[in-house]
């Protein structure tokens, strides 16, 4: 159950809201998924995937497959086409799992080794299953732990001031404590999927992404294709989160398309897709805080590590969040990783921030218990007024709001700051708060606008909508810009045609994408003004925003927040019950209210299922997980989840372009902290390792609760 609070009237399309506009195609099933596009002799691909955890491949068994009802094809090591990945795209140097069926060495299990395409899935399917594949297996390791003597420190990992051992040493009060995050998965309900054609010289690829200006960019640089002869289109996509970029069901569709001379379409499976599509890296981080004896913080310290393959780098930045949110005397914050036999893990919703939100903010309410400080208090008593380590100004900064809001709504002076003297019956009772800071940056994008003959406008660019309402925020910006009624714009979107834009991520999407419409109808409507008929083919004006993002780097941006949380433990059982949670957001400008608490109200939803639910497990012996799909992996289902309230504050910036600073990920932060910190008052116990499972509560066992349920 969720509730919302109410929003003041605001005239114009941005801040009023405004229901989805592709909302009613999708739940009539009329919006057409990369899996569901129909296609004249359309092949299947099935992915086969090692078993062992390290080792190479000593034999593919192809004949008998080949030989079987429908199979056009196995590709593999010995036949496949060439790639090349000696180039840098748009993120980096790219991972080489996506250089599939290069050679024969396999660095953990579910790696690609083989390809099956048939006529239809089912027989992709039998065939894939029936593929025998032998291995020379090697010894592997996939043990992860903070205190590895081969954990290494990538550059720019380490950001610090001041003498954080000497800040320490003349602290009055220290908290020097461990957390621990466990391997979290995407889980969105689309699986990744993608068909790949040649048409008149053209690759053209119909995908599910959050991108299609990054996915050109990797298959053309893969392929040694000259980009304009790749087109991508992802008209409908069924959740991301940081993992539809560019991944092996792409590559594995070109591959094929290009040596059968036929569509061919390859979706990947639940199971599958926990090898194939990234993952959150667990963490395990050391949090020391030192301060004077009224909590004004003279240390702040932030250690964390992460996992990678051994193929790839992956920081997982959990250290990264403190260094905007406390003012400190000394701050010593470093990321660092371990290489493993796992698959490479990725971005994740808030990658860094969420987890390392969750062991900074504990920390924190443990600093405030010691001192015997309020913990919002102890919050705003460490303020900055710039940067902490930057020194910039920030561009708006209004987490005091936050907290101010929060706290009145939440009813937190009511709050007995001793833990375990709240019950009801066998339940015992706590709340707990935690603030959240996300950065708020943009991309470069391009964008036209259209103003056709009958008086409407066409808006294109090369948005991705993975559920946010993006269509829906770039009408309302169109609108606004245009000075026009929404129902007079369409936007079409998705299509690597449209010209470059930035991918949605990192809560960058609409800002991007909002800053180059708002350039380009703005000159339209200059155009407009001057008179005179538009043509049959309309007046079209294109934007670039390349040069003017570089003037953001001169100011901190972030979006920021305050969680609160009320939980019920039962000590018995050891069962954890959230009974509501309470969001207030400094989050810039609000395109579509409605959008944009549906998308905090998710985040916060998520921050519940990682405190509770959310532990991939690998087994130690084989290398692979333990329980690979929905019903081995847990996440918060709808009886776990209950009345969430999100709202926000004002937050102004008059210095800024577009003045959004984006919601996708800002709900997730702090989220799991503030229900640990409420798990704490209701049983005395604090609990540093998430998932918060029944057993563990059983396990550290609460004395204050039973001296509370006792009495």
């Amino acid at each position: 159950m969720t509730t919302a609070t109410g929003t003041p009237a605001v005239t114009g399309a941005v801040g009023t809201a405004r229901t989805r506009e592709e909302g009613l195609a999708k739940v009539t099933g009329a919006a057409r998924y990369a899996g569901e596009i129909p296609f004249a002799e359309l092949a299947h691909g099935w992915l086969v995937l090692s078993t062992i955890a390290r080792g190479r491949i000593r034999s593919v068994d192809v004949d008998p497959v080949l030989a079987m009802p429908g199979v056009l094809e196995v590709l593999h090591h010995g036949n496949a086409p060439r790639v090349d990945t000696d180039y840098v795209g748009l993120l980096g140097k790219p991972d080489p799992t996506i250089a599939v069926f290069q050679d024969d060495r396999v660095p953990y299990v579910g790696w690609p080794v083989a390809l099956v395409v048939a006529e239809t899935s089912e027989q992709a399917r039998e065939a894939a299953e029936a593929l025998v594949v032998e291995y020379d297996e090697e010894p592997h390791d996939v043990a992860f732990e903070a205190g590895r003597p081969d954990a290494y420190t990538p550059d720019g990992s380490v950001a610090e001031k001041g003498d954080i051992e000497a800040e320490l040493a003349a602290s009055a009060v220290v908290v020097d404590e461990e957390y621990t995050t466990p391997e979290e998965h995407h889980a969105m309900l689309e699986p990744h999927a993608a068909t790949a054609r040649w048409d008149s010289g053209r690759l053209e690829v119909f995908d599910s992404n959050q991108g299609t200006t990054w996915v050109v960019g990797e298959l053309a640089n893969l392929f040694s294709l000259d980009p304009s002869s790749v087109r991508v289109r992802s008209e409908h996509v069924g959740g991301g989160f940081g993992s539809k970029g560019v991944r092996v069901h792409q590559v594995c569709a070109v591959m094929a398309t290009t040596v059968l001379h036929r569509p061919v379409r390859v979706v990947l499976t639940r199971r599958q897709m926990f090898s194939l599509t990234g993952y959150r890296s667990p963490t395990a981080q050391r949090v020391r805080l030192g301060a004077d004896a009224d909590g004004r913080l003279r240390a702040f310290g932030h250690e964390a590590h992460n996992l990678t393959s051994t193929v790839h780098d992956f920081v997982e930045p959990s250290a990264n969040v403190g260094r905007v949110m406390y003012e400190a005397d000394a701050h010593h914050s470093v990321n660092r990783v371990v290489r493993l036999d796992v698959p490479t893990p990725t971005f994740m919703r808030a990658p860094g921030e969420a987890p390392g939100s969750f062991a900074m903010e504990c920390a924190l309410d443990e600093l405030a218990e010691k001192a015997g400080i309020d913990p919002i208090a102890l919050r705003v008593r460490n303020e900055p007024d710039v940067g902490p380590l930057s020194g910039l100004p920030f561009s708006s900064r209004n987490l005091l709001s936050c907290f101010q809001e929060g706290a009145d709504r939440f009813g937190w002076a009511d709050r007995d700051p001793r833990p375990g003297v709240r019950r009801e019956g066998r339940w015992l009772l706590g709340t707990g708060m935690a603030a959240a800071a996300f950065p708020s940056n943009a991309m470069p994008s391009t964008a036209s606008v259209t103003a056709e003959a009958d008086g409407t406008f066409t808006v294109r660019i090369n948005a991705a909508d993975i559920g946010t309402g993006a269509r829906t925020a770039i009408t309302s910006i169109s609108a606004d810009a245009l000075e026009v009624a929404p129902e007079r714009v369409r936007v079409r979107i998705a299509d690597s045609d449209f010209g470059p834009a930035g991918i949605a991520g990192g809560s960058m999407g609409t800002r991007s994408w909002g800053w180059a419409v708002t350039v380009a109808a703005r000159e339209l409507r200059e155009r407009l003004a001057l008179g005179g008929a538009i043509p049959p083919e309309g007046i079209t004006v294109r934007s670039d925003t390349t040069e003017a993002i570089g003037a953001l780097a001169k100011k901190e941006r972030h979006s920021f927040g305050a969680q609160f949380a009320e939980v019920a433990v039962d000590v018995s059982t050891g069962e954890v019950r959230v009974r509501r949670m309470l969001g207030i957001f400094a989050a810039g400008r609000i395109i579509n209210p409605l959008t944009a608490r549906s998308q905090l109200i998710g985040g916060m939803t998520w921050g519940l299922s990682m405190a509770l639910h959310e532990e991939a497990v690998r087994d130690a012996a084989s290398g692979g997980h333990v329980g690979p799909d929905l019903a081995g992996y847990h996440f918060a289902a709808n009886a776990d989840v209950p009345v969430i309230e999100a709202d926000w504050v004002s937050d102004e910036d008059p210095d800024d372009p577009v003045g959004i600073k984006g919601v996708g990920e800002i709900g997730i932060v702090g989220a799991a902290a503030a229900i640990a910190n409420a798990v704490w008052h209701a049983t005395g116990v604090r609990h540093r390792h998430l998932p918060i499972r029944p057993d563990r509560v059983l396990l550290a066992g609460a004395p204050a609760a039973e001296a509370a349920v006792q009495g």
